[in-house]
């Protein structure tokens, strides 16, 4: 299975993901620091190169993500499938924290997808805070 990404599907990619990461929502403009493409069901597992299987993430999210597909909520204990950006609503299982530097999981998905990603490891966090303070974010 071939992974490479055309550049008309990448840019359809990077125009639907408005140039932010689709886990974290980290925008490219506030890291400088270049989004990557993520197969969300990995070619490894038989994923397929297409629109509706890849999406923009930041070099911390697609790192921790790996190949993985799925991951243990901590609250239930139970394995969930991780989120899927194409499929569901990031509001739908995220929140941001009130100070706007930490995301919540609102769903067993959401707070595995957490977990699995390191979302709100220490190095991000603090660079959320930075970006809180110049006013970048929470993303709207």
């Amino acid at each position: 299975m071939s992974s490479y990404i055309s550049s008309n599907l990448k840019s359809q990619i990077e125009q639907a993901d408005i140039h932010r990461c689709c886990y974290c929502l980290t925008s490219e403009n506030n890291s400088g620091i270049p989004m990557t493409y993520d197969h969300i069901f990995p070619v490894s597992k038989g994923g397929k190169t297409t629109f509706e299987n890849l999406c923009l993430a930041c070099r911390s999210c697609h790192e921790f993500k790996r190949n993985l597909t799925e991951a243990i909520d901590h609250l239930t204990g139970k394995i969930h499938p991780l989120f899927h950006p194409r499929l569901q609503q990031w509001s739908a299982h995220f929140r941001w924290s009130l100070d706007g530097t930490k995301i919540e999981g609102l769903t067993p998905i959401g707070r595995a997808t957490i977990s699995a990603l390191q979302m709100n490891n220490i190095i991000v966090v603090s660079a959320r805070l930075r970006w809180v303070i110049a006013g970048w974010h929470p993303p709207k």
